[in-house]
């Protein structure tokens, strides 16, 4: 593959010291572009040297640089749910590792109530050192950036392969839980107490082997990503660099408030297929130019494993105000800045160990999303799930999200089969997915006439058939099952999804939106998604 790294030696460097107020609108430009190009090029990277399907083929992964106090300056187009939330799990690290970081060390998490998102997606997360060639080592004591990369692992452990279970109630069906664990020792990968750390438990991962090469890449990838700071160090000097990094920040901040300038307020209670409502109340504040987001009457922490960690609604929240944006800038931290959040302790959306958080990151995730833009009178649901499908056993493990129809705003339709909010991942290629694994997709469709009727229709599912050619367990993690997903002003809502599996003997047995069922050879696993809902009335 062609080396795409930006070269800094092509750009000029910047006539004077940053100043702390003005920075200088080419290079704010420059260093916007230089940022991201970094958090793409680290994602490169760990998709050339994975070695699973999730990561290599599906691209379930996300990358992102931070600044020196662990805040988000700049990520890859990857999976939204992760790049909002990746900065808890930095903060996390510093607080516990701070004054024991080295250069040469890498750290690993995955714990949901530290900044993870659930056990699956596992964090990377790379302190970088000024170069002691620029800096004498008696001088360096803390880091001044850090990298980091997330990954969602095949198969983590738990109750059921792909450790996606449908009915976990706690942490530990869930997986192995990883919590700050040194990955890297001043350059040492650690393997063997990784490998005994994963294996441990009552529960341990299935193929330690693919957790152990994925987490390479992951190392990897943050290499990458550190080389690359380092050298936009030695071109531009770090006091510039940092200067940047705070300047992109702060044009991310005037972007949002730009924004909460036309917004106006609003409210919305949003059903879930379980009885679950997430509740938000939106308030704008002209004279400061903030917003307040109030999730007060939100469902109290579930006994399912519905419940969604505080980092996920921060990301969702994150999401949402930045795609408002229309400006070209990078999500990060400087979106948050104009908004309070408030989340009662003890909802579900901001739940207390060891509840079981699966389903939040990905479902929950999503009734958020649809929830603030129906708040804010924007955009109609989109299908309001992810479609979770995983299948294994102790030899093969997979998982994938499944498209639908994206929900419809004033001024557009939605879209057919596509991936919607919170996640941003491609389905695996049919000829990559039949080579893996013993299954045949049968059929990949858009499920006609599935989006809502309206001015502006919403967009369609789609119908997944795959047959299955020896015995495993299968499951599906889905929403929208049971209620629709809404439309906006007098707008018709979305079709629901529905799952079934169709036996060899031509036996049908319906589904619902949680399920873990043995499928054996010559049985055909069937999911339509959800479309998105509709934006005014018909003609």
């Amino acid at each position: 593959m062609k080396d795409e790294r930006v070269s800094s030696s092509l750009i000029p460097h910047p006539s004077s010291h940053p100043s702390s107020l003005r920075p200088d609108p080419v290079l704010l430009e420059i260093f916007n572009n230089l940022f991201r190009a970094i958090a793409e090029e680290m994602g490169i990277t760990l998709q050339n040297t994975s070695y699973s399907v999730n990561i290599k083929e599906r691209l379930d992964f996300s990358c992102a640089i931070f600044d020196q106090h662990g805040q988000l300056v700049a990520n890859a187009p990857h999976i939204p749910v992760h790049l909002g939330s990746m900065s808890e799990s930095v903060h996390s690290l510093i607080q516990a590792k701070s004054d024991v970081l080295k250069p040469g060390d890498v750290y690993v998490s995955n714990n949901p109530y530290n900044g993870g998102t659930h056990l699956p997606d596992i964090t990377v997360i790379t302190p970088v050192f000024p170069s002691t060639s620029l800096h004498p080592s008696s001088l360096i004591s803390h880091p001044f950036f850090y990298v980091a990369s997330r990954g969602h692992h095949a198969d983590i452990g738990g109750i059921t392969p792909g450790s996606m279970p449908p009915h976990s109630t706690s942490m530990e069906q869930e997986g192995i839980l990883i919590d700050n664990v040194q990955l890297v020792n001043q350059g040492e990968f650690c393997e063997s107490e990784l490998v005994d750390l994963l294996t441990s438990g009552e529960y341990p991962v299935r193929n330690v082997t693919q957790n152990i090469a994925d987490l390479q890449a992951q190392v990897a990838a943050n290499e990458r990503g550190s080389q690359e700071l380092l050298r936009m160090v030695e071109h531009y000097g770090l006091e510039t660099v940092q200067a940047y990094m705070q300047y992109v920040q702060n044009n991310a901040e005037e972007s949002v408030r730009r924004v909460i300038d036309v917004l106006q307020d609003g409210q919305f209670v949003y059903p879930m297929d379980d009885g679950c409502e997430i509740c938000v109340k939106i308030t704008i504040n002209r004279g400061d130019r903030s917003a307040h987001i109030d999730f007060t009457g939100t469902s109290p922490q579930q006994q399912s494993n519905l419940n969604a960690p505080l980092a996920i609604c921060k990301a969702v929240v994150l999401y949402v105000f930045r795609t408002l944006v229309e400006d070209d800038i990078p999500l990060n931290a400087g979106c948050l800045k104009p908004l309070q959040i408030t989340i009662p302790d003890g909802c579900m959306l901001n739940p207390h160990y060891p509840a079981a958080v699966v389903a939040g990151n990905v479902e929950t995730s999503q009734a958020i999303a649809n929830a603030l833009y129906g708040a804010l009178g924007i955009m109609a649901a989109s299908q309001g799930t992810m479609n979770n499908f995983t299948f294994g056993n102790e030899q093969h493990q997979y998982y994938e999200t499944i498209c639908g129809g994206s929900g419809a705003g004033a001024t557009f339709d939605g879209t057919d089969a596509v991936q919607t909010h919170m996640t941003n991942s491609r389905l695996t290629d049919p000829e990559v997915l039949e080579w893996r694994f013993p299954v045949l997709l049968e059929e990949f469709a858009i499920r006609e006439n599935s989006g809502g009727k309206g001015h502006h229709a919403g967009g369609n599912g789609v119908i997944r058939r795959i047959r299955f050619r020896e015995t495993m367990t299968a499951a599906i993690l889905s929403g929208h099952r049971v209620i629709p997903p809404f439309g906006l002003e007098d707008g018709e809502p979305g079709a629901i999804g529905r799952n079934f599996v169709e036996r060899k003997d031509g036996a049908i047995a319906s589904l619902p939106g949680k399920a873990e069922v043995q499928v054996h050879s010559g049985d055909l696993f069937v999911i339509e998604t959800p479309g998105g809902g509709g934006f005014g009335a018909a003609n």
